[in-house]
Protein backbone atom coordinates (compact mmCIF):
# COMPACT_ATOMS: atom_id res chain seq x y z
CA UNK A 1 0.00 0.00 0.00
CA UNK A 2 0.97 3.49 -0.63
CA UNK A 3 1.32 6.42 1.58
CA UNK A 4 2.00 9.06 -0.59
CA UNK A 5 1.61 12.60 1.24
CA UNK A 6 0.55 15.76 -0.27
CA UNK A 7 4.21 17.44 0.64
CA UNK A 8 3.77 20.82 -0.61
CA UNK A 9 1.09 22.13 2.18
CA UNK A 10 2.31 19.92 4.51
CA UNK A 11 1.10 18.47 7.65
CA UNK A 12 2.05 21.69 9.47
CA UNK A 13 0.45 25.05 9.07
CA UNK A 14 3.61 26.66 9.46
CA UNK A 15 5.05 24.78 6.50
CA UNK A 16 3.08 26.29 3.57
CA UNK A 17 1.21 29.52 4.91
CA UNK A 18 -2.18 30.42 2.80
CA UNK A 19 -1.96 31.45 -0.73
CA UNK A 20 -2.55 35.42 -0.01
CA UNK A 21 -0.26 34.87 3.22
CA UNK A 22 2.93 35.11 1.73
CA UNK A 23 4.57 33.98 -2.15
CA UNK A 24 5.35 30.44 -2.84
CA UNK A 25 8.49 29.39 -3.25
CA UNK A 26 9.56 27.39 -6.67
CA UNK A 27 9.97 24.28 -4.96
CA UNK A 28 6.17 25.21 -3.42
CA UNK A 29 4.66 26.17 -6.85
CA UNK A 30 6.04 22.85 -8.51
CA UNK A 31 4.50 20.13 -5.98
CA UNK A 32 1.11 22.43 -5.87
CA UNK A 33 0.61 22.41 -9.61
CA UNK A 34 1.06 18.78 -9.65
CA UNK A 35 -2.06 18.71 -7.09
CA UNK A 36 -3.71 21.26 -9.47
CA UNK A 37 -3.18 20.24 -12.84
CA UNK A 38 -4.21 16.07 -11.33
CA UNK A 39 -7.57 18.06 -10.34
CA UNK A 40 -7.67 20.06 -13.56
CA UNK A 41 -8.98 17.56 -15.36
CA UNK A 42 -12.69 16.53 -15.86
CA UNK A 43 -12.62 13.42 -14.97
CA UNK A 44 -10.42 13.57 -12.42
CA UNK A 45 -12.07 16.02 -10.69
CA UNK A 46 -15.07 13.58 -11.01
CA UNK A 47 -13.58 10.79 -9.39
CA UNK A 48 -12.17 13.27 -6.76
CA UNK A 49 -15.49 14.36 -5.76
CA UNK A 50 -17.09 10.70 -5.77
CA UNK A 51 -14.07 9.14 -3.33
CA UNK A 52 -14.36 11.92 -1.80
CA UNK A 53 -18.10 12.36 -0.87
CA UNK A 54 -17.46 8.57 0.79
CA UNK A 55 -16.68 10.79 3.66
CA UNK A 56 -13.33 10.83 6.11
CA UNK A 57 -12.61 7.11 6.33
CA UNK A 58 -14.79 5.97 3.34
CA UNK A 59 -13.60 3.91 0.54
CA UNK A 60 -14.70 3.34 -2.83
CA UNK A 61 -14.19 0.40 -4.97
CA UNK A 62 -12.99 0.97 -8.82
CA UNK A 63 -15.79 -1.12 -9.83
CA UNK A 64 -18.37 1.59 -8.50
CA UNK A 65 -16.38 4.03 -10.61
CA UNK A 66 -15.85 2.69 -13.25
CA UNK A 67 -19.79 2.86 -14.71
CA UNK A 68 -20.07 6.60 -14.08
CA UNK A 69 -18.03 6.95 -17.22
CA UNK A 70 -18.13 6.41 -20.59
CA UNK A 71 -14.47 5.52 -20.86
CA UNK A 72 -12.61 1.80 -20.88
CA UNK A 73 -11.37 0.68 -17.63
CA UNK A 74 -7.44 1.36 -18.28
CA UNK A 75 -8.60 4.94 -19.03
CA UNK A 76 -10.14 5.13 -15.57
CA UNK A 77 -6.77 3.39 -13.71
CA UNK A 78 -4.65 5.68 -15.66
CA UNK A 79 -6.53 9.17 -13.79
CA UNK A 80 -6.51 7.47 -11.05
CA UNK A 81 -3.13 6.39 -10.94
CA UNK A 82 -2.54 10.88 -11.60
CA UNK A 83 -4.45 11.86 -8.39
CA UNK A 84 -2.30 9.07 -6.33
CA UNK A 85 0.81 10.61 -8.08
CA UNK A 86 -0.30 13.89 -6.69
CA UNK A 87 -0.72 12.89 -3.56
CA UNK A 88 -4.52 13.04 -2.81
CA UNK A 89 -5.75 9.49 -3.10
CA UNK A 90 -4.49 6.21 -1.95
CA UNK A 91 -5.59 2.62 -2.19
CA UNK A 92 -5.29 -0.86 -2.18
CA UNK A 93 -5.87 -4.51 -3.55
CA UNK A 94 -8.23 -6.81 -1.82
CA UNK A 95 -8.48 -9.81 -4.12
CA UNK A 96 -9.47 -8.73 -8.03
CA UNK A 97 -10.77 -5.12 -6.89
CA UNK A 98 -9.14 -1.75 -6.17
CA UNK A 99 -10.43 0.23 -3.50
CA UNK A 100 -9.26 4.31 -3.00
CA UNK A 101 -9.77 6.62 -0.33
CA UNK A 102 -8.82 10.55 0.13
CA UNK A 103 -5.69 10.38 1.98
CA UNK A 104 -6.66 12.07 5.69
CA UNK A 105 -6.14 16.20 5.67
CA UNK A 106 -5.61 16.56 2.41
CA UNK A 107 -8.59 18.57 0.96
CA UNK A 108 -8.31 20.66 4.76
CA UNK A 109 -5.11 21.33 3.71
CA UNK A 110 -5.43 21.95 0.66
CA UNK A 111 -9.11 24.28 1.45
CA UNK A 112 -7.06 25.81 4.29
CA UNK A 113 -3.84 26.86 1.59
CA UNK A 114 -6.73 29.11 -0.74
CA UNK A 115 -8.66 30.18 2.46
CA UNK A 116 -8.05 34.09 2.23
CA UNK A 117 -7.72 35.78 5.79
CA UNK A 118 -11.15 37.53 6.90
CA UNK A 119 -10.18 40.65 8.43
CA UNK A 120 -12.17 41.58 11.67
CA UNK A 121 -15.33 43.88 10.89
CA UNK A 122 -15.88 42.32 7.10
CA UNK A 123 -18.96 41.62 5.93
CA UNK A 124 -19.71 39.19 3.87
Amino acid sequence: MSKQELVVIGQDAACCPGLSAAPLDEGQAVELAKVFKALGDPVRLRLMSMIASRGEGGEVCVCELTPAFELSQPTISHHLKLLRQAGLIDCERRGTWVYYWVLPGVLDRLAAFLTTPQSTGATT
